[in-house]
This record gives C-alpha cells, structure tokens and sequence, in this order.
C-alpha cells in the first residue's frame, strides 16, 4: 500500500508522541532568487524564486535507540519570457518527508528522501534515484518514496535495501520513466579495501512508454540493472562506475543499455591549490541480441580554485564527441555574511548532451548568465 504524506507524518508524530524520551526540534530553509538571459538577439529570460523550508525532530531514546524525522517543501514561482510569449509557474510540493528509526547498526527511513550513491562526480551512471544536475551549485534534487534500510558492518563496510513506490519519473540516464503503481526494488553492498571501495548494485522496476522515442508502446516491461563503482587514493584519485540496464520486452534499439565512466582528480599546490577533475563516460544502447549498438562519447573536466576563504571560481566543461557539441559554465561564488550569491557563465547546447537535467534547477539553451542568491536560515 502507498503511503501519502499525510500518513507518513502521521506515522512519524505517532511514534514522537508515544515516546517518552526527550526530543529536539529545529526550523530551518532556504530561500533564493535566480535570474538568467541569454546573450543571443531574441534570447529567453528568466526570473524565479523558491524556498524551501524545512522542520526536523529528532529523539535519542537510549544509546542504541534514536528517531528523526524531516519535513520540508518546495514553493516555487517563475516566469520565462521568450520574445512576446510569457510562461508563468507557480507551485508547491512536498520536498522531504521521512521518518528515520536507527538501532544499534542499523537505519531504517520511511518517506520521501534522497538516495544518493556512487563514486563519479560529473558524468554518472548509478544516478538511480535522483536528479542532481552538475551545473546546479546548490545540488538540489526531488526524492523518491520508499523503504531504505541500511546496515553497517565493524570493519565500515555497508549494505543497502530499497523498496520503492509511488514514482513516476525519469532520473539520471532513465530512457523510460517508472510505473507509479509498481514496486521496485534492489540493493546494494559497499566494501572498503586498502586505499580504495568498491561496490556493487542492483535495482528492477517495471518501466513505462516514453513518448519521445518511436517505439512500439509497451505499458510494462521489466527491467534489470546491475552497477559497478570503485575508487582508489593512490596519490591521484582514480575511480570507475557503470551500469548494464536490461529490457526484458525486446524494444530494438533500447532493448539493453550501457554505461561506463572513468575518472580522476588531483589537487596542484599551485596557489591556494587548485583542483581538477575529469571523467569520460561511454554510453551504449544495444539491440536485444547485442548486435546493433548506439554509442556516444562525452568527456567533462571541472575546475574549482578558492580565491579566498569567502569566494571560489569553478568551471565545467562537457564535450559530446559524436556531435562535436559543447557545454560550458564558470561559477563565481561569495560568501557573505548572511547569504551566498552565484553568477554563472555558460553556454548549453540546444539538446541535452549526456548531462543529467534537473527541473529544479532552470537552464537556458545557448549563451548567458545566471544570478543566484541564496539565503539559509
């Protein structure tokens, strides 16, 4: 049975008030203005607003047994002028809703939470269960709803459970979305070795039609997903992660899909030091008799410099190799005392170029520039 927000808050202030331990509370947010417009004659621009506000409990029942629970939302108002035509959005929506129950080793959270896992930074294929967008500095995303259990060994090794419900979109390089009225399901365990991890994942769920691709529609079609991530510290930071998709309804081209990231960073002491790092990811979307294949290519390089202990310049730099098309973003950032701002450079392509998008955050085709500013409370 799908669980609403309402019942799982209620389920949340059930277990707080039968509890005689002693609890604390806190009320936090943020709240920020985006600007953007385009270089180009007859350019979009754009104008939005939105705070997220967000209430935690937490309960120490013993020194084994703890409760939290989190509550926030997404109140968002924009406006996008593109020539004479005007698009207006105004909107609120649960954020997070979870409760958290945690004994001994073990973590239990119910709700609508962030899943997050993985080793690669820019270009990721285990972007499961999100939808962080690397141009986004804030690093927002929607949630999912569902089960998360996780389980910590002495040696800090970890494992992970997931039952998932109520999720209907894309996330990361999802070619198809999920079927809201199906379960999905899967794990993942997580090993440290000598100056390195590695892991290993696994997730099915019933995926649905996505009207952009002339396929035959299919309402249902099972669909498997096995990851692989590593990283290793030898000096310079070296890590993998990839993942194999598998249709079991065969939907030629995207019957299975592939994808394989490498990456690695180092920091110079050059300055303040200045850190780079690179990855390149291999997509591939086969046949159902892995004959035929659809490959691309792209490589991203990031840049991060601290400039002084309030400000750092970024860049990011994706190139799609197929297409010889590019995408740019220079990020300036300060920290005032009671709220940082943002102003970005950049120039995106007219379609996506293996970047995973994100609807919170707003990107413009072409070149232009964005302010942010953000305050948190």
């Amino acid at each position: 049975m799908h669980l609403t927000n309402i019942q799982i808050a209620g389920i949340a202030f059930f277990i707080f008030v039968s509890t005689n331990a002693q609890s604390l509370s806190s009320f936090d947010g943020q709240l920020m203005g985006q600007g953007g417009i385009g270089f180009e004659k007859g350019s979009a621009r754009y104008m939005g607003t939105r705070y997220l506000p967000e209430f935690t409990l937490k309960k120490r029942i013993d020194s084994l047994h703890a409760l939290a629970v989190e509550v926030s939302g997404n109140l968002n108002a924009s406006q996008i002028l593109n020539g004479s035509q005007k698009e207006s959005i105004t909107d609120f929506s649960p954020y997070r809703i979870w409760v958290r129950y945690q004994l001994k080793k073990w973590e239990f959270r119910l709700g609508l939470q962030k899943i997050d896992f993985g080793v690669a930074q820019l270009l990721r294929p285990l972007q499961w269960f999100n939808q962080i967008d690397p141009r986004d500095p804030l690093g927002l995303t929607n949630g999912v709803y569902g089960l998360l259990v996780r389980h910590y060994f002495k040696n800090n090794s970890n494992l992970w459970l997931w039952g998932l419900y109520g999720n209907n979109k894309t996330r990361g390089f999802d070619a198809f979305p999920s079927i809201k009225k199906h379960p999905e399901l899967g794990g993942r365990f997580q090993k440290f070795v000598p100056k390195g991890e590695i892991a290993i994942s696994y997730h099915y769920r019933k995926a649905g039609q996505n009207p952009l691709f002339d396929i035959n529609p299919l309402s249902q079609n099972p669909e498997h997903r096995i990851g692989w991530d590593s990283k290793w510290d030898l000096g310079i930071g070296l890590w993998t992660e990839s993942s194999f998709i598998h249709r079991r309804l065969n939907i030629d081209p995207f019957t299975n899909q592939f994808l394989f990231n490498f990456g690695m960073d180092y920091t110079f002491s050059i300055g303040n030091g200045l850190t780079l790092a690179s990855e390149h990811l291999f997509s591939s979307t086969l046949n159902g008799r892995l004959t035929e294949s659809m490959n691309l290519n792209t490589t991203a390089l990031s840049i991060n410099y601290p400039l002084s202990f309030y400000s750092s310049l970024n860049g990011l730099v994706y190139n799609q190799w197929e297409n010889n098309q590019q995408t740019l973003v220079i990020n300036y950032q300060y920290e005032f005392r009671f709220f940082s701002s943002y102003i970005i450079l950049y120039y995106n392509p007219e379609e996506n170029q293996g970047i995973q998008q994100n609807e919170i955050f707003t990107n413009l085709a072409g070149p232009g520039i964005q302010l942010l500013l953000v305050y948190n409370h």
